[in-house]
């Protein structure tokens, strides 16, 4: 008595009337040649996937309908899964169609021969998890873990409110003296001012100035 075999799954489409299926790996290896070394070096970077050939024939009720599921998937790409006595060892969870053939005889209505190409199609390891900058000590910038006293940064800002008040008065300052250059401008009046002209002019234009700097300052300190 023969015990019927299993019939290839690939998703739900059932594979009925397969004809050959291949299991292939290619190794991985990377050859490298090493002076006064016979033969070649070979490094593995990794096991690539497991790749399943299968060649097969459509026919009878319902063949129409597989052969539209098999190009619908090797169109769209889905991942599938797949179930067959050769992968039986392989651990297969799912599997992407990479090359489909079909094709139909002249005089053999409704028989539609394939060849397909499956690739292995492994899930993505969990993300990484990585604390603060990757370093394992930097949580929330890790400050205390780098020595540094975080209170510092209250008395910077004091410090940097300080200093903005500061030039606020010295810019108080400089209206001031601004105000007195402009007595030159009272000269005319029967010569009485006209001595301070000069000196009340160069106060004037370096107080412009001194404001300038102490308008930048105050700004760097007020953001």
């Amino acid at each position: 008595m023969t015990t019927a075999r299993p019939i290839p799954l690939l998703g739900d489409i059932s594979l009925e009337f397969v004809q050959s299926i291949e299991h292939s790996l290619e190794g991985g290896f990377t050859s490298t040649r090493i002076a006064s070394l016979p033969g070649e070096l070979q490094q593995r970077s990794g096991r690539p996937s497991h790749r399943v050939e299968i060649a097969g024939m459509l026919f009878g009720e319902g063949a129409a309908d597989r052969l539209s599921s098999l190009q619908t998937a090797a169109a769209t790409g889905e991942e599938l899964t797949f179930a067959a006595d050769i992968s039986t060892a392989l651990d297969l969870q799912k599997v992407v169609l990479t090359d489909f053939h079909a094709a139909e005889v002249a005089g053999e209505p409704g028989r539609f021969f394939y060849h397909l190409v499956l690739a292995e199609s492994p899930p993505l390891p969990p993300p990484a998890e990585v604390s603060g900058f990757g370093f394992g000590g930097l949580d929330d910038f890790g400050l205390g873990d780098l020595g540094f006293d975080t209170d510092i940064l209250g008395d910077l800002a004091d410090l940097a409110g300080d200093i903005a008040g500061a030039v606020d008065d010295a810019l108080g300052v400089i209206d001031a003296l601004s105000a007195l250059a402009n007595i030159g401008d009272l000269g005319s009046i029967g010569g009485l001012f006209e001595p301070l002209e000069q000196p009340v002019s160069d106060i004037g234009e370096i107080a412009n100035e001194l404001g300038n700097g102490l308008n930048n300052i105050s700004t760097a300190f007020s953001t």
